[in-house]
């Protein structure tokens, strides 16, 4: 896995020293996935390339330095971990509802020794009321429709940053039906670029979406209400 981790780092414009770092982590799941369900995907190959590389892609596409990032709905980590061993000058905090995921990754962070990482179990919708407007970048790599995520991640980001939305390139009538929750939230879509997964022929695409001014109080509302009666 560490192998194939640096070719595709050298491949994206990556420096490749954080491979073993990477590929560590990597091992972790896969043996932490023997209890737990934390990814359909087992083969170390394909693990490097569709969490690690799809994740890093990222910092192709958007400048992350020293900017406070909060990963909604991470899962196993993705991307926001990755993220932040590829870029030691952001703070990430990573968000999921399932306190076992977070323990996991609170784990791999001693693991790899990596500071200023805040792993926060909690719903999206109960983390934003003390956190509104608080992250420069946000960013979602969950399978969530675009119009319940932006409502779930658009009030977390300040005036002037980003929610990044991690998407297939099939997603335009999606991303066409989220144009007015995105609009009502404060934000505005600003461009989808398409990228291509190192040493595989996956395309994945990203929506960038503007935060143009403050969402009202009254979002996020409870996820049930969110699900039943989308913006």
């Amino acid at each position: 896995m560490e192998e194939l981790l640096r070719q595709g780092l050298t491949a994206l414009g990556l420096p490749p020293e954080s491979a073993p770092d990477l590929a560590r982590y990597g091992e972790m799941l896969r043996e932490k996935n023997r209890v737990m369900n934390l990814t359909a995907i087992e083969d170390p190959a394909e693990i490097a390339a569709l969490h690690f590389l799809d994740s890093a892609a990222l910092l192709t596409l958007a400048d992350f330095r020293n900017k406070r990032v909060a990963d909604v709905g991470t899962g196993a980590g993705f991307p926001g971990l990755p993220l932040r061993i590829l870029e030691p000058s952001l703070s990430l905090t990573l968000l999921d509802a399932q306190n076992k995921r977070v323990e996991f990754l609170k784990e791999v962070c001693a693991a790899l020794g990596l500071s200023d990482v805040t792993c926060v179990h909690a719903r999206a919708e109960e983390f934003a009321a003390d956190h509104r407007e608080g992250f420069d970048l946000v960013v979602s790599r969950a399978v969530a429709n675009l119009r319940l995520l932006a409502e779930l991640c658009l009030p977390l980001v300040k005036e002037g940053g980003r929610f990044l939305a991690m998407k297939s390139v099939d997603s335009d009538q999606e991303l066409a039906e989220s144009r007015h929750a995105i609009e009502t939230l404060g934000g505005a879509v600003e461009t989808a670029s398409s990228y291509v997964i190192p040493g595989t022929e996956i395309r994945h695409r990203v929506i960038f979406i503007k935060k143009l001014r403050k969402t009202d109080k009254k979002y996020p509302r409870t996820f049930a209400k969110i699900k039943k009666h989308p913006l």
